[in-house]
């Protein structure tokens, strides 16, 4: 890849950024300019804000709509462990990394066309409650509330991590009429008996043959009385077990589920150099 430009834009940044997936560092970049050294494209990420705003800008007109789309939200963190300087780098967890390390908290909005098999970043936040005192959750709302109210591209499914099974989020989905699918942590505590035992780890739960294939209603300690899921068991690998949580309790079968998951299975592969 050789760039050749006189006056560094964002369109130079963006070809770049989609070229070089791996190193995505500066100096990498002006190693590959003729005419632009390594404090002009430093000045220009300076002064330049590259917003949300600008990538829908940008993504709108390429994004194919499916009325049964899904929306996943990926939670990544940018590895800064040796930034000294960098204002909104933070101790945060990383699944790739699976431990605490110094980065930049970044959560996408990925809009998947189901039929065509493709999909599209639409949005993003960065975690930085110093500055704006919002938690994931928050931005994984506000995300949901833009793309229902101003983007208006359809969807009818939300597909999310276990940081998001938290009850605020999930009766907002409720509210706005979708189906979410969400995975619980195997130390989660939940009830399959209506009341009759105490809370117990979802991984002890017992599981006959007929909820092996079609789920079962649990509650899910902390939420209200009402509130109730449907749960799955679902095999990822010879070595892991999911379980996964919706709110569409019409939901039968554990092989569509299972399905619905490689979905988000296949965004996250795809996200593995955060």
């Amino acid at each position: 890849m050789l760039l050749t430009a006189m006056r560094f834009t964002k369109l130079n940044y963006c070809q770049y950024l989609l070229s070089s997936q791996i190193n995505y560092t500066i100096t990498n970049l002006a190693e590959h300019l003729e005419s632009i050294s390594h404090d002009a494209i430093n000045y220009y990420l300076k002064i330049e804000k590259l917003t949300p705003r600008l990538l829908w800008d940008n993504v709108k007109e390429l994004v194919e709509p499916d009325d049964n789309g899904y929306i996943i939200f990926d939670d990544s963190v940018l590895d800064k462990r040796y930034s000294q300087e960098i204002e909104i780098v933070r101790r945060q967890y990383s699944g790739n990394e699976h431990g605490v390390l110094k980065g930049i908290g970044v959560v996408s909005c990925v809009y998947v066309n189901p039929t065509l098999q493709r999909f599209w970043v639409i949005d993003y936040r960065i975690f930085n409650p110093d500055v704006d005192g919002k938690t994931k959750i928050d931005h994984v709302k506000d995300m949901l509330q833009n793309l229902v109210y101003h983007k208006l591209l359809p969807f009818d499914t939300v597909l999310m991590d276990t940081w998001y099974a938290v009850h605020s989020l999930m009766v907002y989905i409720d509210a706005i009429d979708k189906i979410y699918y969400c995975p619980l942590k195997n130390n989660r505590l939940v009830d399959d008996t209506f009341g009759q035992e105490k809370y117990k780890r979802i991984e002890l739960l017992k599981w006959n043959p007929e909820e092996l294939d079609c789920g079962k209603i649990i509650k899910i300690k902390g939420f209200p009385a009402n509130k109730k899921v449907k749960l799955f068991r679902v095999t990822v690998s010879t070595n892991r077990t999911d379980y996964v949580a919706t709110n569409d309790l019409s939901q039968t079968s554990t092989d569509v589920v299972q399905e619905v998951c490689k979905i988000r299975w296949k965004i996250e592969s795809c996200s593995q150099g955060d």
